[in-house]
């Protein structure tokens, strides 16, 4: 924005602002540094979407950015699938944060608005059965309002496109632009349930039945031996509490429920991170099964789109990461096909550019191709997308390394409740071979060589931490190491350069340097948070070895 103040007088003086946000501004009076985090820009789409703290002004989340957000994606559907848009209608799903059903309604409100038919759930849904409904009810697309594992303050707004994967780079623009010609966000019309009538119309249980249908029939071995395999699940207080629990048991596994996080809280009182990837988010979890003699004990993120997983280890849980579940799925996966002949000769495997290579170690075993993205699992779903257009590819399984799968592609994003059950059925089947997962996963070192992969988050808040990211970025682009302790950097790919956008790649920010000895690393800003994150992929003879190397390459690409 160019005057933040002259902005937040506008927002406290306009007509159409409610009495409860304009209370919000009120209170801000005098604060000008508060003033200018709130309004000095409008809140920018990301690799997810919008993405930002609840409250009052242009960079935070609320009712009226959110409208903007809609009219804007209703003049882009309009524009890019037709006036059929307003018949094949959107598809609305929310987690259970704060205001999330408040947005959905306000979302639905716009579109009805302007014509378009809008499909809502009765509560709260995963995000992959949203993906999952878009393609089942031939809609034009989607949207889904969650923040994921973000802290309780944030919320945000994803958007989907026909084929039920997140929109990609040059979707993303087209209505970035769109909603940058919307001035006024306090006089976008949403109209009431009651007075849209038949345009907003909330879906049945049969979509509900027919969603855990399609993940059942991923099961690869139905009849595994499930007696004494006990799992530990908790859904951290959000939406796969209903859908994993259910196609568990229906499935018959044993699940003890970490109960303290099993409803829906918008201040995730029980848990002091549910994402995923952090210790915190297991606190409950592994007292529950020690207590219970538990095989496993699994997690997913608060919109059921990332699963993590606690396992045994000489005598005790612990934890892998989204690199290690990942390639314990990858390879039960195709060792099942291989096993049975019913591998396709034109198999194919998607993961990204940040994740390991270890997966690829696997895929060449198995004579499968593979395909790297740029983060972010839309750009999976792209794929898939492009291999059913064509014809000449047969997806088997794709990953990221920050605990996202995908089994089956009746939905084109990342499923929690799919990664839940398939990973049930791997454990308890490496448990009728005296396995647990961590043997497995010592079993695939064994014989593709150690991988540690590593990640570090450097938080920079607020408009500063902008522009200290971009320096970090800039001061690694002209400056970069040619040599790690020894191990020279041998390439570097800069995914702004025309060279990785003439193999296919949209521009990103995103650097990533390739070691003599197989080893790898990756900045990139993030895109739904402000941090900084540097992934690390490395390749030694052992834990040891590669702790050492990991702690040199910290010490040089994080200084």
């Amino acid at each position: 924005m160019a005057n933040h103040m002259q902005a937040y007088r506008e927002w406290l003086g306009h007509s159409g602002l409610d009495e409860q946000t304009g209370a919000e501004l009120l209170a801000l009076e005098g604060d000008e540094q508060e003033i200018h985090e709130r309004f000095y820009q409008d809140l920018a789409f990301g690799t997810g979407g919008l993405r930002g703290v609840i409250g009052a002004g242009t960079n935070r989340m609320n009712r009226y950015t959110v409208r903007r957000a809609t009219l804007g994606y209703a003049r882009y559907l309009k524009q890019t699938v037709g006036e059929q848009a307003c018949s094949r209608g959107v598809v609305i799903a929310h987690d259970n944060r704060r205001m999330s059903r408040v947005f959905c309604m306000e979302t639905a409100g716009v579109l009805a608005a302007n014509g378009i038919k809008a499909y809502i759930f009765d509560a709260l849904r995963p995000t992959p059965e949203l993906s999952f409904a878009v393609r089942r009810l031939g809609a034009a697309g989607g949207v889904v309002i969650t923040a994921s594992h973000n802290p309780a303050e944030y919320n945000g707004y994803k958007v989907y496109n026909s084929e039920g994967c997140q929109l990609v780079p040059h979707e993303t623009d087209l209505l970035i632009d769109i909603i940058g010609q919307i001035d006024d966000p306090l006089a976008i019309r949403s109209l009431t349930k009651a007075e849209a009538g038949d345009l907003i119309e909330t879906l049945g249980p049969d979509l509900d039945e027919a969603y855990y249908e399609a993940v059942m029939a991923i099961r690869l071995r139905p009849d595994v031996k499930k007696d004494g395999f006990k799992v530990v699940y908790s859904p951290q207080h959000g939406t796969g509490n209903v859908p994993v629990r259910e196609v568990l048991a229906r499935c018959g596994y044993c699940v003890h429920a970490v109960e303290e996080q099993c409803f829906p809280d918008e201040d995730f009182v029980n848990t002091k991170n549910p994402n995923p990837e952090t210790r915190e988010a297991y606190e409950l979890a592994l007292p529950c099964a020690a207590r219970v003699d538990a095989d496993i004990a699994i997690t997913t993120d608060p919109d059921c789109d990332r699963l993590g997983v606690v396992a045994k280890r000489n005598g005790s849980y612990e934890l892998l990461t989204g690199n290690q579940s990942g390639a314990v799925l990858l390879h039960y996966i195709l060792d099942f096909h291989h096993k049975n002949g019913t591998l396709p000769a034109n198999a194919v495997m998607c993961n990204t550019i940040v994740t390991s290579t270890l997966g690829d170690r696997i895929c060449e075993k198995y004579g499968v191709r593979v395909d790297k993205t740029l983060t972010g699992f839309k750009f999976i779903g792209e794929k898939i997308h492009a291999y059913e257009t064509k014809g000449d590819a047969t997806y088997v399984f794709g990953y990221e390394e920050s605990y996202g799968c995908l089994i089956a592609d009746f939905a084109r994003d990342k499923d929690g409740v799919q990664a839940s059950l398939m990973l049930c059925e791997a454990a308890a089947y490496y448990k009728t071979l005296g396995k647990t997962l961590w043997d497995v996963l010592d079993d695939i070192y064994a014989e593709h060589g150690y991988y540690l992969d590593a990640l570090t988050n450097v938080v920079h808040k607020g408009a500063a931490g902008v522009q200290k990211i971009a320096e970090l970025l800039d001061t690694l682009r002209n400056e970069p190491p040619a040599e790690v302790n020894g191990v020279a950097v041998v390439k570097v790919e800069d995914y702004l350069a025309r060279e990785m956008t003439e193999q296919g790649y949209p521009a990103s920010n995103v650097l990533r340097y390739l070691l003599a000895d197989q080893s790898w690393v990756a900045v990139r800003p993030s895109g739904t948070e402000p941090k900084c994150k540097y992934y690390y992929c490395v390749a030694a003879a052992s834990r040891a070895e590669a702790e050492q190397k990991l702690a040199c390459m910290k010490k040089v690409f994080e200084k």
